[in-house]
């Protein structure tokens, strides 16, 4: 309790929390940002606000996840932010996907921890952002997962399999299975579909494109395999996703 007493009191002494904040602005590889209770972005280090083309963070405080990712991403932001701030607990290693300008998957990993004040009352959220390849998730012992899930990333879209994966690793199934939930907490074949029906998401929302194109540039056989795997994954069928999202925007 003492040592938690003496924390405070020399924290209390320092001119302004910016020269933490400063601190991360030399960390290339790691984004950080500070949310209120409200979800809009109070501050946030030079690798978050330069993701966005934003020439200062002037530019970026004020702003909320609506503002600046597609619907998808902003919609399972706010759904761990309103966790964080109702439970008062961290969420730790949380695994999300975006995608790149070019259409390819980059994972990121994020933690996220509520933002006491004084008093311990959470007045808002902090957290860091990092590349899921960067985090150290996958050591040298992983080095067959590693290169299976950068086939993955770049042929996603096609028709490959899950033997397909399993070749590029160099891995026996069971193996592969193993070390696979190991790290992602899931299955090759869900960490597949699931990549797809995301890419589909996007697409849905940013072209317009028809269902039946949207499934077979996302690596679906067809329509009716697309559509059972988006609804499972979803809640939704693909239409109506499309359908309600836009007419939220």
């Amino acid at each position: 309790m003492s040592t938690n007493l003496e924390i405070v009191s020399f924290l209390r002494n320092c001119s302004s929390p910016s020269q933490f904040i400063s601190l991360f602005d030399h960390m290339a590889d790691i984004s950080f940002f500070v949310k209120d209770r409200q979800f809009r972005l109070v501050t946030a280090n030079r690798s978050f606000w330069n993701r966005f083309g934003f020439a200062s963070v002037e530019e970026l405080v004020g702003k909320d996840d609506f503002e600046l990712f597609p619907p998808r991403l902003a919609q399972h932001f706010r759904r761990d932010d309103e966790e964080v701030l109702l439970t008062r607990k961290p969420k730790l290693q949380i695994v999300e996907l975006f995608f790149n300008q070019r259409g390819l998957p980059d994972w990121f990993c994020t933690n996220k921890f509520p933002l006491l004040n004084f008093d311990k009352e959470v007045i808002g959220i902090i957290g860091t952002v990092r590349r899921y390849m960067e985090a150290n998730v996958l050591d040298e012992g992983m080095g067959g997962l590693g290169v299976m899930l950068s086939y993955l990333r770049k042929n996603f879209r096609k028709r490959i399999t899950i033997a397909d994966l399993i070749k590029v690793s160099g891995m026996s199934p069971r193996q592969l299975n193993r070390k696979f939930r190991q790290v992602f907490h899931t299955t090759p074949h869900r960490f597949l579909i699931n990549t797809r029906v995301e890419a589909a998401c996007d697409s849905l929302l940013v072209s317009n494109k028809s269902i039946v194109e949207v499934a077979l540039e996302c690596g679906f056989f067809d329509q009716s395999s697309f559509t059972q795997h988006f609804r499972s994954h979803t809640g939704l069928t693909p239409l109506r996703y499309r359908k309600s999202h836009l007419k939220e925007s």
